[in-house]
């Protein structure tokens, strides 16, 4: 009897709106009733069985429909148990559902990334494409100032707060603590943290993780951390380069390897991959974050947008591959193009399918609507500014030269003023 006697669960689906793929992840929750046979399960596993089922929202309200019918389709693909800290008892179970965005005709929302990744890694499943995500980000308030920060102008130079101790350098560290702790109770493959190079700035690590797992579980870390932070009144900055100036930007860098490049002289496949990287370069930087060139100029441990290099050790380049994996001939390399916003789904999905040589994948030919729209503004933007800037440098140097000219005609009439009255 106690085995069918069913017991309340809150269940919280999330998903990627159509503005981007790190900060605007929404969620509603519901209350659904299970059986003590059924709590016992993973999460995983009953999605696995179609547990929970297709959930639906007003797409106007986010931005993804118009028109008379804007109901989106949530479908779960994914499940976790919830282990966010608790106003209450906590005796309630708690569940994390992921869902991908239908429209009702069964077709993927133009924004739904996970799609069109899916599609990509079938392709190539005996390669077992694994992954590694290095997600930097800068705690900050509601105005967006970077936690810890004075009101007014800036902190010391950075220097002494990578991997920093102590209240002098560290800030928000209970945060990162906590974030930790919760990934990891919930079953997320969360590797490590870190402080990083700028005050307020800091990383986790997730992974390694298999093909379209690997932006499940990034999505439901970055949604864990924007929920731990929003309960402190505070918030999330995972834009490449929020802060302008000496002050490194925030990357996604991502470890790759596949079965190729892990056996032995996987080395040897390691350069293969480079070489044809080198040649998608300028289509696989569109996917790889808002921004970005703002971030990749060179400097602050970066590469530059428009150039593709690699090396052994490397952080300045756009392929590194790690001293241990040189020496041992095998093993992954690490991208370290993406920028802290970009979209988990595609920067992996695009690494692999430019790595491996897929042709006529989704992503040769079409990109979501917000990564089309947002990713490839900031390079159109860059372009403008470049653009105004000599602009306005070939008037100024225009303008000099009429006033030299102008100054030059009027010594000459001077001088030959002079030379009359001699």
């Amino acid at each position: 009897m106690e085995s069918t006697k069913k017991q309340p669960v809150r269940v919280t689906y999330i998903w990627l709106s159509g503005k981007d793929a790190h900060h605007d992840i929404r969620s509603k929750d519901r209350t659904m009733y299970m059986t003590a046979e059924e709590l016992k399960k993973n999460p995983k596993e009953l999605n696995a069985e179609s547990f929970f089922p297709i959930w639906n929202f007003d797409g106007s309200s986010t931005g993804q429909a118009k028109g008379l019918n804007t109901e989106i389709l949530l479908r779960p693909v994914n499940a976790y148990p919830c282990c966010l800290p608790r106003i209450s008892s906590g005796k309630i179970p708690w569940i994390l559902v992921l869902a991908e965005c239908y429209l009702p005709s069964g077709e993927p929302t133009a924004d739904n990334s996970r799609a069109v990744a899916r599609d990509a890694f079938d392709e190539l499943l005996d390669e077992h494409p694994w992954f590694g995500l290095e997600q930097e980000f800068f705690i900050v308030d509601r105005n967006g100032r970077p936690y810890g920060w004075p009101t007014h102008g800036f902190p010391e130079p950075q220097g002494p707060f990578y991997c920093s101790s102590g209240a002098q350098f560290a800030w928000g560290r209970k945060y990162v603590d906590l974030h930790l702790e919760v990934c990891l109770e919930m079953g997320l493959n969360v590797s490590g943290t870190n402080g990083e190079v700028t005050p307020g700035q800091w990383e986790f690590q997730v992974g390694p993780c298999e093909g379209i797992e690997m932006g499940d579980q990034m999505t439901v870390a970055r949604w864990v951390l924007l929920r731990i932070l929003e309960d402190a009144d505070l918030d999330v900055d995972y834009r490449a380069k929020p802060i302008q100036g000496d002050w490194n930007g925030s990357g996604l860098h991502t470890n790759f390897s596949t079965e190729s490049t892990r056996k032995e002289n996987g080395l040897d496949a390691i350069y293969e991959y480079i070489d044809r990287l080198r040649k998608t370069v300028q289509k696989d930087i569109v996917f790889y974050g808002s921004e970005n060139n703002v971030r990749l100029t060179g400097k602050h441990e970066t590469s530059k947008a428009t150039e593709f290099s690699s090396g052994v050790g490397t952080r300045g380049t756009s392929i590194r591959i790690p001293n241990s994996v040189a020496a041992e001939r095998r093993g992954y390399m690490e991208d370290r193009r993406p920028a802290g916003d970009a979209d988990p789904y595609l920067i992996t999905s695009r690494l692999f399918a430019s790595a491996v040589g897929l042709k006529g994948t989704a992503l040769d030919i079409a990109s979501p609507l917000h990564e089309k729209d947002w990713m490839s503004r900031g390079f159109e933007k860059s372009a403008l500014i470049f653009f105004f800037f000599f602009k306005a440098l070939l008037c100024n140097k225009n303008i000099e030269d009429k006033k030299k000219l102008k100054k030059n005609v009027a010594t000459k009439s001077k001088n030959n003023v002079r030379k009359i009255k001699q």
